[in-house]
């Protein structure tokens, strides 16, 4: 059934949205890449910088007090948001990319992957659920493998028996593909894992911001999402992880912060979340993410999804009708993401051509070679919602798609 939000109100929370582009009405379709931030987030930041801006957990001073409880509280509210058993699982990164690359590295430090062992990854994964893994495997002399995708875009479990056996440490799939907008199944692979006891690293960028996480339900090892995907600034995002394993892994990164006790003799580290979070840390970044989510849940998370789903519909069924489109990632369980190719039409070229008419969307790799190289193709166009998209404007990318075809062939 289909289902759209009063997105008229919504969209007056969003000022980038009034922007013309070539004396034309912004359409904005690349939220899979980021999404926009609305006042009260903007607000939530400002606040923070005309009133509370100041170091914090260190000092005894108002601002450093208020500061350190305005960043506290904000960790509180997103372990709220997530489910998470506590909060101090909640560690404020740069994003999705960061969150990795710490648990690549206090797995390596901690020596829970070593030469011999083997980690599962599939093959729509972005690069940065890719490389990271790729230089542990490099540096300790572990395998990597790869879970097949079918033609739909959907996991090719036929083969998973094979690929998870005892060897294998470590699962890391991501719950939504950005670049063809599969919901994964990764509910399947988290009890496949653990009949091996192998650690479960879910990649939730493109989940956190179109579904309800709960994490106790999930019952994966870590969870990664962005804040510049869920309507909040950039260089924000999470790391979850379940406390006894954080416990007994090693830090990351070593300066203040993340330490108790400093002596050139020996140091001793601090408690969970502190211990992975050395230096000063991106406290308005912090804030405003919280408050994004806030946000979505006065929206309603799941009316988004919904919504999203109705605007998917519609611009599935509007580019099936033109002649020539493949559309890349055709499950029936997605997000809100549609991947297509025009047949005689570089991917690039269209979008820089529906990009004079006022339509924003994605082309290129969407930092998936990998899972390009396996469809046989270098790229595609992508178009991606979200709450303060309209039916109105996917009808206008579907003329604009329709028209360069025109101009192109």
């Amino acid at each position: 059934m289909s289902y759209l939000l009063d997105t008229a109100e919504i969209r007056k929370e969003f000022p980038i949205l009034q922007s013309q582009i070539k004396g034309r009405p912004l359409v904005y379709l690349d939220n899979a890449a980021t999404s926009h931030t609305p006042r009260t987030v903007l607000e939530a930041s400002r606040k923070y910088y005309e009133t509370q801006n100041s170091n914090i957990h260190r000092g005894v001073h108002y601002l450093s007090r208020i500061a350190t409880e305005a960043h506290e509280e904000a960790r509180r509210s997103i372990a709220s948001y997530l489910n998470a058993p506590h909060v101090d699982e909640v560690i404020f990164t740069s994003g999705t990319t960061d969150s990795i690359n710490l648990v690549a590295g206090i797995l390596e430090k901690g020596k829970v992957i070593e030469a011999g062992d083997s980690i599962l990854i599939s093959e729509m994964e972005h690069h940065s659920n890719i490389v990271p893994w790729q230089m542990l495997c490099e540096s300790t002399g572990a395998t990597l493998r790869i879970l097949p995708i079918t033609d739909a875009g959907e996991y090719d479990l036929t083969s998973i028996d094979k690929l998870l056996d005892s060897t294998t440490k470590l699962v890391a799939l991501n719950h939504v593909s950005n670049a063809l907008g599969t919901i994964n199944p990764v509910e399947t692979l988290i009890g496949k894992a653990r009949a091996h006891s192998a650690l479960v690293l879910i990649d939730g960028a493109q989940s956190a911001p179109h579904m309800e996480v709960d994490l106790q339900k999930l019952d994966c090892d870590f969870y990664t999402f962005s804040g510049h995907k869920t309507y909040a600034p950039t260089g924000i995002g999470i790391l979850w992880g379940k406390k006894d394993i954080l416990n007994e892994l090693p830090p990351w990164k070593g300066g203040g912060e993340m330490i108790k006790e400093v002596s050139f003799t020996g140091t001793t580290y601090n408690e969970l979340p502190f211990k992975y979070e050395a230096g000063t840390p991106n406290i308005e970044g912090a804030i405003a993410l919280a408050r994004a989510l806030e946000w979505m849940l006065q929206i309603g998370v799941d009316n988004i999804a919904k919504h999203e789903s109705t605007l998917l519909d519609l611009a599935t069924a509007g580019l099936q009708e033109i002649e020539g489109v493949t559309i890349y990632g055709t499950s029936e369980n997605k997000a809100g993401v549609v991947s297509f190719l025009i047949e005689g039409i570089h991917h690039f070229d269209l979008g820089t051509l529906i990009d004079q008419m006022g339509i924003a969307v994605r082309t290129g790799h969407h930092c998936c070679q990998p899972l390009m190289a396996r469809f046989g193709i270098t790229g595609t166009a992508r178009a991606s919602f979200a709450a303060y998209n309209t039916s109105e404007e996917i009808e206008r990318f579907l003329q604009a798609v329709k028209k360069a075809k025109m101009m192109l062939l």
